[in-house]
């Protein structure tokens, strides 16, 4: 009995975590089309974006001791609210700075979603098949992103019409958590027990800092790739129908090598595992910079970097998860959540400043940059983390 509740438990998790990926999917390429047709210059584009993760920084130094205290349910049920109810204003007004706070709003409730659940997965789930149920976490956030695109082209029915399909998407997946118990974290020991939260980041940043460079790349990725490459690729002319499923194909791609990366991670190990796909990425998107004039080449290219690239985001809070005592788990969880969101952050913001001012260069060029100096750090700094036997975890 308590083997199937743990189940339903784990898929009710998975469909919140699918839903909330379906509505940033569509939120990134579909304002930043509805802004570059209305003539929004692109840096401007990108710093709109940025509010979904100024909104994710903003609630981190104050979501663990909630989490601690009321439990995962409670948090799941605030950030669901909040993103349901800010996706329904979205139609009422158009105005650059009413959806930058409706994006930081929804910012605020898709961390407090992703943060309980990555903790509550992390804390519960035997260490010997983490890796499997993080990919599967993963995968089921890569899907939501990769039909949320395919939504961008219903603007041309109406604009309020994306936002309330995934308003209604988002109310859905969120009154699932009613039928599931509230669980809480870990209570601290030792070191952990004793420190304030500014301390507690410190330890986990020493036990696992490698570990928050994969959700940090992640995050420069998904924000240049929704954000960002719909602006570049209509300057270059593509028809608006395929930079939606250009988009699409990275995380489909994502989708098909989730569970197997995964797997492989369990058994060859996350840093190697993250080395292979970082390099693979950069070579692809270096690659793809000479294919600009074909679309469908582009397409083929951001597949097969998807398949080397989706899982990075959750291989990056198993690595952290293998490297950290379980009892800062949630500020390990939480540390991964904060660096994805300052790569998401400079996503934008480098990557608006670079369409702006350099004509001369492939965008794809400036994506695989970022991953070769990532995979670079790995590689030298990386072998200096042991995994630790997760204290209170099965073997």
């Amino acid at each position: 009995m308590i083997e199937r509740y743990e189940k339903v438990r784990f898929w009710i998790l998975i469909a919140i975590v699918s839903i909330s990926g379906f509505s940033q999917g569509m939120l990134l390429p579909l304002i930043s089309i509805i802004f570059e047709t209305d003539g929004v210059s692109s840096t401007l584009n990108g710093l709109n974006a940025t509010g979904l993760y100024i909104g994710t920084l903003l609630i981190s130094p104050f979501i663990e001791q909630p989490l601690r205290k009321f439990g995962y349910k409670p948090i799941i049920i605030f950030g669901g609210a909040l993103v349901f109810v800010s996706l329904l204003l979205f139609p009422l007004w158009k105005h650059v700075l009413f959806w930058f706070v409706l994006r930081l709003l929804i910012g605020i409730g898709d961390h407090c979603l992703h943060f309980s659940t990555q903790t509550w997965l992390t804390s519960s789930t035997p260490h010997g098949s983490l890796g499997k149920s993080m990919s599967i976490y993963g995968l089921s956030f890569g899907v939501g992103f990769a039909v949320g695109p395919l939504m961008v082209p219903l603007v041309n029915v109406s604009e309020a019409f994306p936002f309330i399909i995934s308003s209604i998407f988002c109310l859905i997946a969120w009154s699932l958590i009613f039928f599931i118990r509230n669980e809480h974290p870990d209570v601290l020991q030792g070191d952990a027990k004793e420190a304030n939260s500014i301390t507690r980041y410190k330890l986990s940043f020493k036990y696992a800092w490698i570990a928050f460079l994969p959700p940090l790349v992640y995050g420069v990725l998904e924000t240049s790739l929704n954000a960002l490459f719909p602006i570049y690729a209509l300057r270059m002319e593509y028809d608006v129908s395929m930079v939606s499923i250009i988009i699409s194909a990275f995380s489909i791609g994502g989708i098909i090598t989730q569970i197997p990366l995964g797997v492989l991670g369990d058994t060859i190990g996350r840093r190697k595992l993250l080395l292979y796909a970082l390099f693979i990425g950069s070579a692809c998107f270096g690659i793809g910079s000479f294919l600009e004039f074909s679309e469908i080449l582009i397409g083929v290219v951001f597949f097969i970097c998807g398949m080397s690239l989706g899982s990075t985001f959750s291989l990056g809070i198993t690595y952290m998860a293998e490297l950290t005592p379980k009892e800062l788990l949630p500020t390990g969880n939480l540390l991964c959540g904060i660096f994805f969101s300052l790569g998401s952050l400079m996503g934008p913001f480098v990557g608006g400043l670079f369409l702006q001012l350099v004509d001369s260069i492939s965008f794809l060029l400036f994506i695989a940059t970022i991953l070769y100096a990532v995979f670079i750090i790995v590689l030298l700094f990386g072998k200096g983390f042991t995994p630790l036997k997760l204290v209170g975890r099965e073997e």
